[in-house]
């Protein structure tokens, strides 16, 4: 009957009829998810001799960084003077801001601080943070040809659905994208998903939010020249309600994820129209919009580790690299491998916000620099795991690991290190 809607309590489910879904690959890692953590998870697996596949379901790299214009790569540096990422992560930040010939005042735009090149002022790099804002059109151009060169399998559009498991390992992924169902072989997996979704279908343990608010950074035309409007909802560093946040939505929800870009565009539009009433007489346009939801913290790995604010300066005998506090002067923090790995499934580790940092370390965790360190991370890991331990990520010899990434010229410094009882 036209116009009739078959009601949910009377049907909690339909069968799907069983079908064999055919293998289009075999990789020794693949990578779930292609925002900043992903892209160095890739390349650093492609650079340590891996086999790599680059799971995307947007048709561009680079996550919030690119796809949700939150342009601003946060530093480096704890603060203080002491730069606490090199690797990738610099890498990577340098990659940013590689078409800039200067600053722009009304796009945000900011190259590499002086005092932070070759050559610069220690002292300024006292009061002046190692960080960068960048365009973002040129940045997802940039890291597309970096993914490229570096020899990985890159799919666009393509979303990942499900996992085959043999015991404790993942022996295949389940992807959906144009050519239909199918399943890519294995030997390791990242979830750089940022929302854990390979850890939550796996079996593994993971803590969920509801507490994300409206955010959507965008640009807009007023009077022929772009500016970057920074568009948000105040939000809790400790993952709780603040309580001028208004709506609250789960990243892992369906409903709530269309909610959230919905309330997001009609901020958006409010501000335009504001504009507009302040500025009659000048042309002002909507220009680039948020074109991914703008979640902070959705859903995470409970690992063997749960790294928290109290971790400040902890030495772990596993770490992997190390990260300031963009919030705030002076904290550093070292990233151990055990809350990257797995538990249940001894061949995957995440990388990005989805990693196992617990609710006071969760926000200092998520952002940019700190997923280009676990993505580079994990992605050793994961290369040096397919070719010497089938896979296992715990069953790595950590002064291997830690001798490697030191080659990639990641900062693993103890001396940063507080003593502890």
């Amino acid at each position: 009957m036209a116009g009739s809607k078959t009601s949910s309590r009377t049907v909690r489910s339909v069968a799907e009829p069983a079908r064999r879904v055919p293998v289009c690959g075999a990789y020794d890692v693949v990578v779930v998810g292609g925002g900043i953590g992903g892209v160095a998870a890739a390349v650093a697996a492609a650079r340590n001799g891996a086999s790599v596949c680059l799971l995307e379901k947007e048709n561009a790299l680079g996550g919030l960084a690119t796809l949700a214009n939150v342009i601003v790569y946060l530093p480096l540096c704890d603060g203080m003077g002491h730069q606490v990422i090199g690797g990738l992560g610099e890498e990577l930040l340098k990659l940013s801001v590689k078409d800039l010939r200067g600053p722009n005042k009304t796009m945000r735009l900011q190259p590499i601080p002086e005092c932070w090149l070759p050559g610069g002022d220690p002292q300024q790099r006292l009061t002046k943070r190692y960080d960068t804002w960048f365009n973002p059109g040129g940045y997802m151009l940039d890291m597309e040809a970096l993914i490229v060169a570096e020899g990985v399998t890159l799919y666009y559009d393509t979303r990942f659905c499900a996992v085959t498991r043999k015991a404790n390992r993942i022996v295949s992924v389940i992807v959906e994208n144009k050519s239909g169902r199918s399943a890519i072989l294995c030997k390791t997996v990242v979830d750089s998903s940022g929302d854990a979704d390979v850890c939550a279908v796996a079996g593994e343990a993971t803590e969920s939010l509801d507490t994300n608010v409206r955010s959507g950074w965008f640009y807009y035309l007023k009077n022929n020249r772009v500016h970057l409007k920074e568009l948000t909802k105040w939000y809790d560093k400790y993952c709780g309600r603040h309580p001028d946040g208004g709506i609250f939505y789960a990243g892992d929800k369906a409903d709530d994820v269309t909610a959230q870009t919905l309330g997001t565009r009609a901020m958006q539009r409010e501000f335009i129209a504001e504009l507009r009433r302040q500025n009659p007489t000048e042309e002002i346009y909507p220009l680039i919009l948020t074109l991914i939801p703008g979640f902070r913290m959705t859903r995470r790995l409970r690992g063997a580790v749960e790294l928290e604010e109290a971790d400040e300066r902890r030495w772990f005998d596993d770490t992997v690299g190390m990260t300031g506090d963009w919030r705030a002067k002076g904290p550093v923090y070292y990233l151990p491998l055990r809350c990257l790995a797995g538990v249940v499934n001894a061949n995957l580790v995440t990388a990005g916000r989805c990693i196992s940092s617990g609710r006071t370390s969760w926000d200092m965790a998520r952002v940019i620099p700190t997923c280009a360190v676990t993505g580079e991370a994990a992605g050793t890991a994961a290369a040096m795991a397919a070719a010497r331990t089938a896979g296992r990520i715990g069953a790595l010899n950590i002064a291997d690991l830690q001798a490697q990434l030191r080659r990639q010229n990641v900062i693993i410094d103890r001396s940063f290190a507080k003593e502890r009882g």
